[in-house]
């Protein structure tokens, strides 16, 4: 699907707020409510808007520790590892990089003793190198690598 600028307002409001009413939304961006509700149809059908999601104070749900974990595997085959990955709440992302290791995973967890039982149930998987995060300075949305500084507002 090809991304007009329309396409791309609709997406910024959308991260601003993706609670925003279709009808506040269109009134934004000069449009009517229905012509906005198609737009956005066609967008979550084409697979640009794949969910909703909220975005949580990590701290106030007792998640205090973020672990960067890169994994170098054991084997040659990685299916167990995917699987084992795929059924552990903790972690939170995980991509299949190149460089020094296999893996880079973002573990969040409550305690140290919880990321101790993790780190040594990867054990079983391959050796790891660990990064705890002392503090996060950004995050936003991926939909702001695409825009020049200043250009897109989050």
């Amino acid at each position: 699907m090809e991304l007009d600028q329309i396409d791309f307002q609709i997406l910024q409001l959308l991260v601003e707020n993706s609670r925003i009413q279709w009808k506040e939304l269109g009134e934004r961006i000069h449009m009517t409510g229905q012509a906005v509700g198609n737009r956005i149809k066609k967008l979550e059908d084409s697979g640009v808007i794949q969910a909703y999601s909220l975005i949580v104070n990590e701290m106030k749900l007792g998640l205090s520790f973020t672990a960067f974990v890169i994994i170098t595997m054991k084997s040659a085959n990685h299916d167990s590892f995917i699987h084992f990955i795929n059924g552990r709440a903790e972690i939170v992302e995980a991509h299949r990089i190149s460089g020094e290791g296999c893996y880079h995973l973002t573990i969040k967890v409550a305690s140290q003793d919880q990321l101790n039982l993790l780190l040594n149930e990867l054990l079983h998987h391959g050796n790891y190198s660990l990064n705890l995060s002392i503090k996060k300075i950004k995050q936003r949305s991926p939909l702001s690598a695409g825009f020049p500084p200043g250009e897109f507002i989050e």
